[in-house]
C-alpha cells in the first residue's frame, strides 16, 4: 500500500478489554516488564488478517499466562506519516504493522529505528517459510533498498491487486462481463453511457495512482520494474509505458469512467462504495478480498488486470520490531504464532493470501480463486511491486500529481515531468 498499500485504510478496532498475554524475556530497547506487549497494526477487523490477528491474540494468551496486549487503534495513514517521529521516542510499541518497501520499512532501517531480525528470522524458520519473491521487502542492505542485507520485518501474507467487478450490476445493465482489456474498455463505455461511473476510484489517497500504475505495468516488463524499484538502470517517466499510462488515465476521466469528484474521495470510501453497489468495477487489492466475503451483499467476482503479466503486489505488510521496543521477546513470539500452521490457514479460510499454510485445508471456494490467482503471478513472476516504494516521499508526490491529472489541472506530460523530478531527486545516483 500502499501499497502503499496498503495497504489497508480502513482503520482497527480497539479490541474489548485486555487481553491476557504473555512471554519471558527481556529485550534491548529499554525496560522491560516481561508483561505487556504493545500492538499496533490497522487492519479492520473482518479484513482476514484482522480474523487472523485476533485468534493468534487468542493463541498468545493460551501460551503466555500473565501478560496483557495493549493493543490500539491506528490507520494505515496515521502511520505512515509519523512512524519516523515516534519511533524514535520511548513511546514506541513492541510490535507494529508496517508498510513495505525502500521508502518505508527500508528508510526507518537505514535510519535504525527498527530491530535487525535476521537471527530470529533464521533461528526460528520464518526465513524457510518465506518464498524470496515474498522475502524481497523483508531484507534491506545499508542505504534501505530492499532485496538484500538484514532482515528488518516478516510479512505473515502476501498481496497483489485485481479487479472486483459487481456481477449483478453488469446483469442489470446487461454488459457482458470483461475478459480483455478490449472488452473492459468497451464494459465501461456501456456503463458510462447508461449514466454509471464505472470505476470506483479514491483521488485523496493510493487507489488512483495504483490505476495509473498498472497501466504502465501493462506495458512494461520485468528490467522496466528493477530499473524502477530497484535502480538498475535509469526511469525515464517519458517512456512508452508511463506516457500510455498517464494519457490513458487522463482519457479516462474524460471518458466518465474516473469521476473527477473522486480527487478528494480516500480509499475506504471507494471501498464502501463498491461494497454498496454504487460502482460496478473496482480495482484494488487483495486486502479487501475478506472484507468484501463478509460485507457484499451481492454475487461478484475478480480477475487478473487483462492483457498484463505484470501487476501490483508483493508480501504484504511487515511486522516490524521498533529498535525501541521493550519487549522483543514477546513480538518475536507473537510474530512466531501468526506464521503458524493454524493462523495461516484460517488467513486462507478468510480470504487472504497465506504464506505458509498447508493448501489442502484451504476449503472456501473463493479463497481458492484467491490463491490461485497469486499462484499464478508468482510462477510468471508477476508481482511488480507499488509506485510509492522507490523513494522517500513519492506517496506523496503521487497523490497530488494524480490528483491534478483527475482535476484536468495538469496535462499528462507535466505530470510525467514532475514524477521524474520528484523521482530523480530522491533516487541514488546512476
Amino acid at each position: 500500500m500502499l501499497t502503499a498499500r496498503r495497504r489497508v485504510v480502513a482503520s482497527a478496532v480497539i479490541l474489548a478489554g485486555s487481553l491476557l498475554l504473555t512471554s519471558c524475556g527481556g529485550s534491548d530497547g529499554g525496560s522491560s516488564d516481561g508483561k505487556t506487549l504493545k500492538l499496533w497494526h490497522y487492519e479492520g477487523p473482518t479484513s482476514a488478517m484482522g480474523v487472523a490477528w485476533n485468534e493468534a491474540i487468542k493463541e498468545f494468551e493460551a501460551t503466555h499466562p500473565g501478560v496483557k496486549v495493549k493493543y490500539e487503534e491506528k490507520g494505515f495513514e496515521q502511520i505512515q506519516k509519523t512512524a519516523p517521529m515516534i519511533l524514535n521516542s520511548s513511546d514506541a510499541p513492541d510490535l507494529m504493522e508496517y508498510n513495505k518497501g525502500n521508502a518505508t520499512a527500508g528508510q526507518l532501517s537505514k535510519q535504525g529505528l527498527l530491530t535487525d531480525l535476521t537471527a530470529e528470522a533464521t533461528k526460528r524458520g520464518w526465513d524457510k517459510k518465506l518464498s524470496a519473491g515474498v522475502a524481497t521487502t523483508s531484507m534491506y542492505d545499508t542505504n534501505g533498498v530492499m532485496g538484500s542485507g538484514k532482515w528488518y520485518g516478516v510479512p505473515n501474507y502476501a498481496e497483489y491487486t485485481m479487479v472486483y467487478y459487481n456481477k449483478d450490476l453488469f446483469e442489470k445493465y446487461g454488459i457482458a462481463e470483461p475478459k480483455t482489456f478490449d472488452e473492459l474498455t468497451t464494459a465501461m463505455d456501456a456503463f458510462a453511457e447508461k449514466g454509471v461511473t464505472p470505476l470506483a476510484n479514491a483521488g485523496a489517497e493510493y487507489v488512483a495512482q495504483q490505476y495509473l500504475y498498472q497501466l504502465a505495468l501493462s506495458k512494461a516488463d520485468r528490467s522496466w520494474v528493477d530499473k524502477y524499484e530497484l535502480y538498475k538502470g535509469r526511469t525515464d517517466f517519458h517512456d512508452a509505458a508511463w506516457t500510455y499510462a498517464a494519457d490513458t488515465f487522463a482519457d479516462w476521466v474524460k471518458k466518465g469512467y474516473i469521476s473527477k469528484k473522486s480527487t478528494s474521495t480516500k480509499a475506504e470510501e471507494a471501498g464502501v462504495s463498491w461494497i454498496q453497489g454504487k460502482a460496478p468495477i473496482l480495482f484494488s487489492g487483495s486486502w479487501w478480498y475478506g472484507r468484501f466475503q463478509s460485507e457484499a451483499k451481492f454475487d461478484w467476482d475478480t480477475t487478473l488486470w487483462p492483457g498484463s503479466d505484470l501487476t501490483l503486489g508483493s508480501g504484504g505488510n511487515l511486522w516490524v520490531v521498533p529498535k525501541n521496543a521493550k519487549n522483543k521477546d514477546l513480538a518475536y513470539d507473537f510474530i512466531d504464532i501468526t506464521m503458524s500452521k493454524k493462523i495461516q490457514n484460517l488467513l486462507g479460510n478468510k480470504g487472504g493470501v497465506p504464506v505458509a499454510a498447508d493448501t489442502s485445508a484451504i476449503t472456501d471456494p473463493k479463497s481458492k480463486e484467491l490463491i490461485s490467482n497469486f499462484n499464478t503471478l508468482s510462477q510468471k513472476d508477476g508481482l511488480a511491486f507499488y509506485p510509492d516504494w522507490p523513494v522517500t516521499g513519492f506517496y506523496d508526490v503521487l497523490v497530488s500529481e494524480t490528483q491534478k491529472l483527475i482535476t484536468g489541472g495538469e496535462k499528462p506530460d507535466a505530470y510525467l515531468s514532475a514524477l521524474q523530478q520528484a523521482y530523480d531527486k530522491g533516487a541514488p545516483k546512476q
